[in-house]
């Protein structure tokens, strides 16, 4: 009887994850973490660009966050908005031009002296993995400057990470993919 050569294996090669985000992603008011007009709530608004600048007309992003008191929320259905729960979870689909809306309210420090932020996931055609990054408002520089994870950054790749405040309010943060001023865009080890 002979001998099976043995075969080595090698990994399958990752799958982009999109585009196929308009079938069953969406949800009503998915992008209003509370009711727009709702006394509490802002708009956090930009887009996401290609390293040339251009459009990425089918992104998805989702955000997660603290309340204004810095809070984690604990309640249920982050799916089903009622104008009134804030549960710290929303999702936006970008338009065709690769701009995108929340609304939402101005997160708190988790703990006393930290910086507050908004986690957010990009997902985009042409990804093998999620990317992550954060939100940082811009208002408590102190904060900022103390923050480990911005500490760990030169001053210009920090700035990709930190909000701007808008006249009437709302803030404004651009997500780049890719090249010179790429937004920064962060790791989790894995867990064993």
């Amino acid at each position: 009887m002979t001998q099976a050569p043995e075969l080595k294996l090698v990994p399958t090669p990752g799958q982009t994850v999109g585009p196929f985000f308009g079938y069953a992603l969406p949800y009503e008011k998915d992008s209003e973490l509370l009711a727009p007009g709702h006394p509490r709530s802002i708009r956090l608004h930009g887009n996401v660009v290609d390293g040339d600048g251009a459009p990425i007309p089918d992104a998805l992003l989702e955000i997660w966050q603290a309340d204004e008191t810095g809070a984690i929320s604990r309640e249920t259905g982050s799916l089903v908005r009622d104008g009134y729960t804030f549960t710290g979870f929303g999702r936006a689909a970008v338009d065709n031009v690769g701009h995108y809306t929340f609304t939402t309210v101005n997160p708190g420090p988790t703990e006393s002296g930290k910086a507050p932020f908004i986690a957010m996931t990009v997902f985009a055609r042409g990804l093998t993995n999620r990317l992550f990054t954060r939100i940082y408002l811009p208002e408590d520089t102190e904060a900022l400057a103390d923050d480990p994870l911005l500490a760990s950054l030169d001053a210009e790749r920090r700035q990709t990470m930190i909000a701007e405040r808008e006249a009437d309010g709302s803030l404004r943060f651009d997500l780049r993919l890719q090249g010179g001023a790429e937004t920064v865009f962060l790791s989790y080890p894995r867990e064993s």
